[in-house]
């Protein structure tokens, strides 16, 4: 099938490099740059949507980053009224990353009106010392405040992103924050424990031994985290992530059934299992769906063939001016080793993986190829066979990557 007789993908990711701090613990390709730059990115990105447009009909779009709010109105309106031309706007889940410090209300109004329906802050703590200790740019007033200007804007699908296990950080001080963010009510919630990747100023501190990491203290901080957001009303869909489901007090009623970027891989079980309030573009992730992805170091996946950018906004830039993408690398993957990608990604979310969804999806039967891996998760207390399912057991989710691995091929 050719990729102009093939039906057009539904999800795509946009990547904004930019970041007005560069923090502690982010890995992310992402840089602290002068306006000059960010208008040539713009230029380039629209350039690069031109590109795969009629390739594209999305469902979900998600700009991440960096950090997407940090562009200004004018760069904004740039980038959306290029999707309207290209006829890219309408998803039903449009997505933007934001930085409490970099929230507006003449923004949040022009990002309403071109149809963006959700908001992922990047909130982290709401305690001053450990968001200084991050090198964060905003303060807990911050949080607050561009939490109101969200909601006045008409924002009714908010997502708050925390963070835990922070070098100093205690349970007492976790409990807090968890306990005001649930009271600010927001229908989404995303939490990840601290990672140490190489080449960020978290890591170097850590093997200079300014500090120790507590893997006592993080894993009863994960077990406080499901518990505070269980009482809340909010249902853990995958280790990190938990959302409501769309109560009778809003517009929106709740959908018989998730509506997926393509490939539609929800299942009748699976549509139980997840909130209707679920970040639909990541599950279209989790569960090996086609996406587009644009800007610096962005990955895409498409009909069988990853790509991805360079991660080099210059770079990018050069390459679109020119008139072509600034595609760094291309695979094409081999049908077992997509399945096991597929596998070890869904298996992240707490439904795991039904077997009829998985065979439909991948052409491959989980309980042929994976037996054997499955037998020594279920042996080792962290995964569960039933009849129709593998999914990871409480204790398992808390080491989803190791067991991801067993899956790849």
């Amino acid at each position: 099938m050719t990729e102009s007789s093939a039906a057009p993908v539904t999800s795509l990711y946009i990547h904004v490099p930019f970041c007005a701090h560069k923090c502690e613990y982010c890995a992310f390709y992402s840089e602290a740059s002068s306006g000059e730059l960010i208008n040539r990115y713009v230029a380039a990105l629209v350039r690069e949507l031109e590109i795969v447009a009629a390739d594209l009909k999305p469902k979900t779009i998600f700009f991440g980053g960096g950090t997407p709010s940090l562009l200004n109105l004018r760069q904004w309106e740039t980038i959306l009224r290029a999707m309207e031309k290209l006829n890219l706007l309408g998803a039903e889940e449009f997505t933007i990353e934001s930085n409490p410090a970099t929230v507006s209300a003449d923004k949040c109004r022009l990002l309403r009106d071109f149809g963006v329906n959700r908001v992922s802050m990047g909130v982290q703590s709401l305690d001053e010392k450990l968001l200084d200790r991050l090198g964060r740019i905003h303060s807990r007033e911050m949080v607050f405040k561009s939490y109101d200007i969200l909601r006045h804007a008409g924002f009714e699908n908010l997502n708050l992103d925390l963070m835990f296990a922070i070098p100093t950080q205690t349970m007492e001080i976790w409990r807090d924050t968890l306990n005001e963010v649930i009271a600010m009510q927001s229908e989404h919630l995303s939490s990840y424990e601290v990672i140490y990747e190489e080449d960020t100023p978290l890591f170097h501190q850590l093997q200079a031994g300014e500090f120790s990491v507590d893997e006592e203290l993080a894993c009863a901080m994960y077990e406080e985290l499901i518990a505070t957001a269980a009482r809340a009303g909010f249902r853990q869909y995958e280790i990190a992530n938990f959302a409501k489901d769309r109560g009778r007090s809003r517009h929106e009623e709740a959908p018989s059934e998730i509506q997926m970027a393509e490939p539609p891989h929800v299942g009748p079980y699976e549509a139980q299992q997840v909130p209707s309030l679920a970040c639909k573009h990541n599950i279209n992730y989790w569960r090996g769906g086609s996406f587009y992805g644009l800007g610096p170091s962005a990955t895409g996946y498409v009909r069988g063939v990853r790509a991805k950018n360079w991660a080099n906004t210059p770079l990018y830039c050069e390459q679109l001016e020119k008139g072509k993408r600034a595609i760094e690398s291309s695979e094409e993957l081999s049908p077992l080793r997509r399945a096991g990608e597929i596998a070890a990604f869904g298996l992240r979310m707490n439904a795991g993986w039904p077997f009829d969804d998985f065979q439909r999806t991948t052409q491959f039967d989980l309980r042929r190829e994976w037996n054997s891996e499955m037998q020594q998760l279920e042996k080792r207390g962290w995964g569960e066979i039933s009849d129709n399912r593998f999914h990871l057991t409480h204790q398992g989710l808390r080491f989803a990557d190791s067991a991801a691995e067993m899956f790849l091929r």
